[in-house]
This record gives C-alpha cells, structure tokens and sequence, in this order.
C-alpha cells in the first residue's frame, strides 16, 4: 500500500510594535526593568479606569497590515476577549474580533530556485499584550506586569506552508518586513516576535487522503525552535496516526508546548475556540474610521520592501541572492549601500566591503551601518581606489576600520599608512625579472604545464608582491609575469 504525507502548516504570529508607551496607558514601554515597575491604574485593570488608544500603535499595524498586501479596513472596532489568567488582571484583553485593521492580504518569501511563492494572510489585528508570569522561583509563580498592555499585532496567515523550511523562511521574511518599516525592533531574545504554527498532516493511503488533528504549538521565540518544532510535531502525528488512526474529525484541537532541552513538543491542554473567550465589543473606546486621505498618506510610508530591494539589487547591481539578502536585512544597511553604488562604486566591491567589514563593527559597536564615521562618499571613494588597484582589498579593509572608528579620508590615511600600491611598470619589471631568475623551478613547472603550474604560478606572484613589500599592484604583476612567462613557452 502506498502512503505519503504532506506537512500542512498555518501560522499566528505575534509581534510587539516599538512605540514609546503602551496600547492603552501612558505607561513606558521598556524591556528589561524590575518587575511591575512600569505599571498603572489602566493596564493593571484598577476598576473605573478608561483606555485611551495609542495612535502610532495603530498607524504601524495600518503600515504591516498594508505591506502584507492586505484589504484595509476603513472601519474597525475594538472587543474584549474574556478569559483568566494570572497575567491578566482585567480578566479580558481588549483586541479586535470580526472587524480586523487588513484582511486577505500575502506575504512573498524567497524560493531555493530563486523564485518566491505566496503565503497567504488571513487577518491582522491590533491588540493588548498580556503580563508574564515567572516561574523560576522556586515553590511558587509570580507576574510581572511591565509587559500588561504592549501594543501587539496579531498576524494570522492560511495553512499554505508545507515544510519546516518554508514556515522559517516566511518568519524570517515578516521580521525583516516589521524592522524595515521600523514598526518593532523584531529583537526576539526579547520576544518581540513569538510564532504559534497551526500543524497536521495530509496523508494519502490509497486512493483517500487522511487529515490528522491539528496542533497548535504556543509561544516559540526563535527560528530555530519554530522550525525544529515542525519537523518534531509531523514526526510525532505520523506515528499517532499510525497507531491510533486518529484523523481531524475525531477530536478538538490541541495546544502542545516546545522543550528546546528534550527537543520535543509537550501537551498542555485542548484548545479553546472562539465562542470560549466570550467576545464582545469594547464599551470603552470609539471605533476607529480610516479615510482615504490617511490611507493614502500611510502608503506613502512604505517605500521600497525588503524582497523587492533584494531582488532589484540582484538584477540591477548583479549581486548573488545570499549577499543581496544580507544587505536587505535592515533598512540602514540596504539605503546605504544603495547610496553608496549610486555615486558611481562597483557593487560587489562595496558589498564585500560592507558585508565583511562594515557588519562587524557595527554589531561591535551595537550601532547601525549608517551611524558608524564612514560615509556613502568615503566609501565609494575607497571601493573606486581598490578597483583602480591603488590598495589591495586587504588594506582596503584597514582603511574601512579606521574611518569607521574615527572619519577621516580613504586616500589621505592611504598615504599615511603607506598603503597606496606602485602601479610603476618599470620597477615592477625589475621586481619579475628577479624572481624568475631566483626560483627557476616554479618557472619551469609553469612554462611546461605540469600539475603544479597553478601553484607554482601563483607562488611566482606572491614572491613579486613580498619583493615589493606588499607594495605591488596584483594586476600589474600578474600581466607582466605572464607575458614573461608566455616568451618562455615560445622563446
């Protein structure tokens, strides 16, 4: 009998928006303070207190909503959705239920072939973030409402992910969407973004096909436990599927945990529906009406996406798709680059120097591309003069360091540090003639073609470059090594 099976994942993605105060109050928002420091009356649900909704916190799901390609809704409310938990102290979450900020929307996420595919997006609505509750220590739990009221944007996609790798590949594109537009810092050490995939199996036997309940596995906070836990969760319905026979129809949805120690998904309840939290509309806050002026002034905020500058920056500039991703994983990084091949610098030259260089001070530094000492204009002046051979790409890299650490003038430190390469013909001649009668075995591995005349050619060229103190210009060297060489073959 001929059985396979087909992941079929759907995915809730949960983001905190960076807005300076919380969805409701005025209260700070700020990760990393002491516990229920960062509370008041509203979002620590005082009875008589009035949420009063912040506006940026809207305008940044509009932005999401709109760069997922999502049907704007120019009427929306708010609703509570009942339930207790210890983290909640109002015993509801004001959120938005029938009536979400976009709908029928799509997110494109890149294809190993180089293509992209469409994953769907269902809904995205704005809510209110619940506390944290703190579980390491000891006999007992505790909460710590700092968190009690974060803006959070719910993102709800359709089941059209069908393995592991796509499902990351798709959070992985989100986040690069929400830190572009600068909607969320997108940190998820700090659970700025937390996914719950939606998994089960489509299994064909036969000539029928077999769908396995669906689990839902809560609160993963990398990309890592989100892919792992897939492949684990497939694995673990196959084999209850096999034992048990068990298919979608048999039971309620379940809720499963993530261990990232056993690397396995652990029950933790059924799951409830819709009609278990008790919607109803918010009494407390006035529905939001969008007009067309503000849609169209919000999309006029979007700019250019990070898969569409990716791909551009692949035809246009010729970069390799894993390059021109690295490029486009922040805004900064992508902008400065785009300035920077703008003023006339060889793209791949300034993508190495960016991407090897400019990346690892900045992380050094815990600042963006764009705020180290280096200009777009120094560095296109500093790629020009590496592709004229004036430095080598290795003192390219130096000169890059110390402007970016302390400004300054590509040409000028050149000079300074005696980095600038002798292009004089003549001297180098000089300099060829000598090797070639210091190491007359490497010559004539060359000019018979043994198996060694790559290596030997290139330890001729290295000999030349040492002989100058470095000082050599490769491409000189090499076109008269090798018209030195070719006279030989053909004397």
């Amino acid at each position: 009998m001929s059985e396979s099976y087909k992941i079929v994942v759907g995915l809730e993605i949960h983001v905190h928006l960076a807005t300076r105060s919380k969805m409701f109050c005025g209260c700070e928002l700020s990760y990393g303070q002491p516990p229920n420091t960062r509370v008041c009356p509203v979002c620590i649900g005082m009875p008589g207190v009035l949420p009063v909704m912040n506006r940026t916190a809207f305008e940044y799901a509009v932005l999401t909503a709109m760069a997922l390609h999502c049907q704007i809704a120019s009427f929306t409310k708010w609703d509570r959705k009942s339930y207790y938990y210890p983290d909640l102290p109002k015993n509801y979450q004001i959120s938005q239920y029938d009536l979400p900020i976009g709908r029928d929307g799509y997110i494109e996420i890149p294809e190993e072939g180089g293509g992209t595919k469409k994953i769907r997006i269902r809904r995205v609505h704005l809510e209110e973030d619940a506390g944290k509750n703190i579980h390491d220590l000891g006999g007992y739990t505790a909460v710590d409402l700092n968190r009690a009221g974060a803006p959070l944007l719910e993102i709800v996609t359709e089941p059209d992910m069908n393995s592991p790798a796509e499902v990351r590949a798709m959070a992985e594109e989100l986040r690069r969407i929400v830190r572009f537009l600068g909607v969320s810092e997108g940190d998820m050490q700090k659970g700025h973004m937390r996914f719950e995939p939606n998994v089960n199996l489509h299994i064909r036997r036969g000539g029928q096909v077999f769908k396995t309940p669906i689990t839902e596995v809560k609160n993963l906070n990398s990309f890592r436990a989100l892919e792992k836990s897939i492949a684990y969760e497939a694995h673990r319905q196959y084999e209850e599927f096999l034992e048990t026979g068990q298919t979608l129809q048999m039971g309620n949805k379940k809720t499963f945990g993530w261990d990232d120690v056993q690397e396995v998904t652990v029950l933790q309840r059924e799951k409830e529906e819709a009609h278990d939290y008790r919607y109803f509309p918010e009494p407390d806050l006035v529905p939001v009406r969008l007009t067309a002026e503000q849609i169209k002034e919000l999309e006029s905020r979007l700019g250019e996406l990070p898969l569409q500058m990716q791909k551009r920056f692949e035809t246009q500039y010729g970069l390799i798709a894993y390059d021109a991703g690295v490029l486009t994983a922040e805004r900064a990084t992508a902008e400065f680059f785009d300035r920077t091949v703008r003023l006339g610098a060889e793209p791949k030259r300034v993508c190495n120097l960016l991407t090897q260089v400019g990346l690892k001070i900045a992380n050094e530094l815990s600042v963006r591309v764009d705020q180290l000492r280096m200009t777009p204009e120094s560095l296109a002046k500093l790629a020009k003069m590496t592709e004229e051979g004036l430095v080598s790409a290795t003192s390219a890299n130096q000169i890059f360091e110390q402007i970016a650490r302390e400004g300054g003038d590509p040409e000028a430190i050149a000079k300074e540090r005696n980095l600038i390469q002798s292009s004089d013909s003549g001297q180098i001649e000089a300099l060829v003639d000598a090797v070639i009668a210091e190491q007359p075995q490497a010559v004539q591995d060359v000019v018979q073609e043994s198996k060694k005349a790559k290596k030997a050619l290139g330890f001729l060229m290295g000999q030349v470059i040492q002989k100058s103190g470095g000082q050599a210009n490769p491409k000189i060297v090499s076109q008269i090594l090798q018209a030195k060489l070719d006279a030989l073959k053909n004397p």
